[in-house]
């Protein structure tokens, strides 16, 4: 594995690391699939009892790197975008594994957590975040909507009202909102952060470990959102050979306001 994703174990305690601070770990394909490797690795492993997953240097992640779209066509072939429903697929599996690790698993969110780093957390069964951290999913913004379960798992956690007002305008989360509504379980000091994390971790150590895999598959089930990974995935479809789309992404590599064309 390289250095994009770093892991490490401590006791029962298996954490596994974004490492591209230069980049401010904004993820690309190939870091998403080390990311996946990470979390077989924790499965793999014997006497865990959690997993930790935060991001090197000023924060978790600034999201997806915008210039992957230029590099996708590496990866998921030429025609990506006339069927983009396998790129779709395959970011969504990696959300998907980390839903469904047998560990429970923690995300430390410093800094900022956006795009697609907030997908990632989403799927995480806790979300500790220090005070002051940019929280959103601004998708919207580039012309195009969360699609790697950011839609379906936020609407799921806050309800359909207050997600619509969060993906439809692309804003940030107040984080004094965010704990009340259950989005995230702790707002904390930046020093008080990984300490949290830890102890959690630690209580989560002291419960039956089958207990523990058994008690989230069932609470899992009982919130499943299928069909919603489905229609993501199918709105993304449309909406990457859209025009507002190339302004979007032109607009935020020049760090200009867009204009939209919607079409």
């Amino acid at each position: 594995m390289s250095e994009l994703i770093r892991t490490q174990r401590r006791d029962s305690l298996f954490e596994i690391i974004l490492n591209r601070p230069e980049k401010r770990n904004a993820l690309s394909w190939p870091m998403m699939t080390e990311l996946s490797a990470a979390f077989a690795q924790a499965e793999r492993e014997t006497g865990l009892r959690a997993v930790l997953l935060r991001g090197e240097g000023s924060g978790f992640s600034a999201g997806i790197d915008v210039t992957a779209f230029m590099q996708a066509g590496e990866h998921f072939g030429e025609g990506w975008r006339e069927n983009l429903f396998p790129l779709t697929a395959a970011y969504q599996a990696v959300t998907h594994q980390i839903e469904r690790c047998s560990l429970p698993v923690i995300a430390v969110l410093h800094g900022y957590c956006l795009g697609l780093g907030m997908e990632i957390a989403l799927a995480c069964d806790f979300r500790l975040v220090a005070e002051g951290t940019k929280m959103g999913l601004p998708e919207t913004k580039l012309g195009i909507i969360p699609d790697v379960g950011g839609t379906t798992r936020l609407t799921r956690l806050i309800g359909i009202a207050r997600a619509k007002e969060y993906i439809l305008t692309g804003r940030n989360f107040d984080l004094n909102k965010a704990e009340a509504w259950g989005l995230v379980n702790a707002v904390v000091a930046p020093d008080d952060l990984l300490p949290r994390a830890e102890a959690l971790a630690a209580e989560l150590a002291q419960a039956a470990p089958l207990a523990v895999q058994y008690a989230k598959r069932v609470i899992d089930s009982i919130a499943d959102g299928g069909r919603g990974f489905e229609l993501e995935a199918w709105a993304q479809n449309q909406l990457i050979r859209t025009e507002d789309f190339a302004t979007g992404v032109q607009a935020m590599l020049l760090k200009q306001s867009p204009e939209w064309k919607g079409r």
